[in-house]
């Protein structure tokens, strides 16, 4: 301990007191945990001790405590502990079974690399970019994987970075630069289908969008991870929402509802952080990642309610409201995506209202056109702490988007089960053949965070889509073990 700045030690709450007791200055903190027990559930004592007045935390973890459990326990822990930038930090476990020691640290290490992350600051006087910390885990369990917990972190870093820039930093134009610029630094290649390659597609929805924008800096972007191979690797597409900003158009959002609307393009943000997290893990198989960039705003060239469009695959749209252009643009870019015949698509949008109201920000909710694989996909937000619910999306669900003058209407005047008939629309733009999932990110953003994460915006999907294809390997449809990083 002497050799730290800081110390968080993990303790079984079963036994909190005889674990305690155990501790250097044991009994200053069974003392401490009596008196706190006194007042009601105890799972955090901190205090500052030896010579130095070394500031050690203690965290009490259930045994039976879950991925999300552990990772909002570990963030109090670390916000207990306010370590200066750069500090030496112990962190133990004591008296935890090996899994379970080994489950805590990696949730002390996410929450730590979360915490001290630096966010966008836009002030006359710059202030200091923080030191990370140096960590130093020690528990009875197996060694955790460094090299996973800091790519999943660098990924979602990025994601947050993205979401918090405002909409005159980050606007569409701005946006590609930036995503030019950070495909040449990851080795990624770097295409553009701009509003012109897109009127040649006949990709009429993602345009009926873009027509109101007062640039011509709209388009979407192909960002490709390739390592070699012999062409049999397995190919996944990413697919994201990049609304830099959004008016609502004609029908213009209230001020309340559009004050937080730089925050549309984040899926598109989790779609390149889960890139940058795969890329530095090196996986082996081929992945894609397509980015619908634009704005929706309002002037004499906005779509309106009632116009009929035809997207890139030949389905007419009736356009119903105009504050649903997300699933606009997604329709083209998904079909512009399926034309590749990847093995997988996962698309990530900030979509709808309705699943924050069913699942409010804790939760993010999930569709497939493979319900079989329901059961995998709320796995892997429970083991990874990013939790989703799967909705249904049976095909009587069409009947509320039938239209007398368009193959389908593109959502309903009302905003009954909208998150799900949302997804039913989607799904008119990926053939059949092609497994697709589809994440409406309702916990993308939460005051005062989200399991490890303390800011706001969340960026999440990049830890949970690290379960999903690494340790549920669903790119191999659930039947293969986890695939060997190369």
């Amino acid at each position: 301990m002497k050799k730290h700045d800081a110390c968080i030690v993990i303790c079984d709450r079963e036994r909190a007191e005889t674990g305690l007791g155990k501790l250097p200055f044991g009994a200053i903190w069974q003392r401490l945990y009596r008196e706190a027990k006194a007042r009601g559930p105890v799972s955090i004592l901190s205090a500052r001790l030896t010579d130095e007045a070394l500031p050690v935390v203690v965290a009490l973890a259930k045994r039976s405590s879950s991925a999300f459990e552990r990772l909002s326990l570990a963030a109090r822990a670390w916000k207990e502990l306010s370590a200066p930038p750069g500090a030496k930090v112990l962190v133990s476990t004591q008296g935890l079974e090996a899994s379970h020691s080994a489950a805590m640290l990696e949730a002390v290490t996410a929450a730590a690399l979360a915490a001290t992350a630096p966010m966008p600051v836009i002030k006359s006087k710059a202030p200091k970019a923080p030191e990370p910390p140096q960590l130093t885990l020690t528990g009875d369990g197996p060694d955790i994987d460094a090299e996973l917990s800091v790519a999943i972190d660098r990924g979602n870093h990025l994601a947050r970075w993205l979401t918090t820039l405002p909409p005159n930093v980050l606007n569409t134009n701005n946006y590609r630069k930036a995503l030019r610029e950070l495909a040449k630094r990851e080795g990624w290649a770097f295409s553009l289908l701009d509003e012109r390659t897109l009127k040649r597609l006949n990709a009429g929805a993602f345009l009926a969008v873009t027509r109101a924008n007062e640039h011509r800096d709209a388009g979407i972007v192909r960002l490709r991870y390739r390592t070699g191979g012999d062409g049999t690797r397995k190919r996944l597409a990413l697919v994201g929402k990049g609304i830099c900003f959004d008016t609502g158009g004609i029908n213009l959002k209230q001020h309340k509802s559009m004050y937080q609307m730089h925050e549309d393009m984040q899926g598109s943000a989790v779609a390149v952080g889960t890139l940058l997290a795969l890329t530095r893990l090196k996986v082996p198989y081929d992945i894609d990642c397509w980015l619908a960039i634009t704005e929706n705003q309002i002037g004499p060239n906005a779509f309106r309610p009632q116009e009929v469009v035809r997207a890139v695959n030949g389905v007419t749209i009736q356009v119903a409201h105009s504050d649903a252009e997300g699933r606009m643009v997604l329709a083209d870019t998904l079909a512009i995506a399926s034309r590749e015949k990847p093995d997988l698509i996962i698309d990530f949008a900030t979509l709808t209202g309705t699943c924050i109201s069913a699942l409010t920000e804790r939760y993010c909710g999930a569709f497939t056109n493979r319900p079989e694989w329901h059961g995998t996909i709320e796995t892997a937000g429970r083991e990874s702490g990013e939790r989703v619910w799967p909705f249904p999306m049976d095909e009587d669900f069409d009947s509320d988007l039938e239209s007398s003058i368009a193959d389908i209407l593109h959502c309903t005047q009302d905003s009954k089960g909208d998150h799900i008939l949302a997804a039913r629309f989607l799904n008119r733009f990926v053939p059949e053949e092609i497994p697709w999932i589809h994440i409406d990110l309702a916990a993308g953003n939460r005051s005062g965070g989200l399991g490890h994460v303390p800011t706001d915006f969340t960026g999440f999907g990049v830890r949970y889509m690290a379960e999903l294809l690494l340790e549920q390997d669903l790119l191999a449809a659930g039947r293969g073990k986890r695939p060997r990083r190369e």
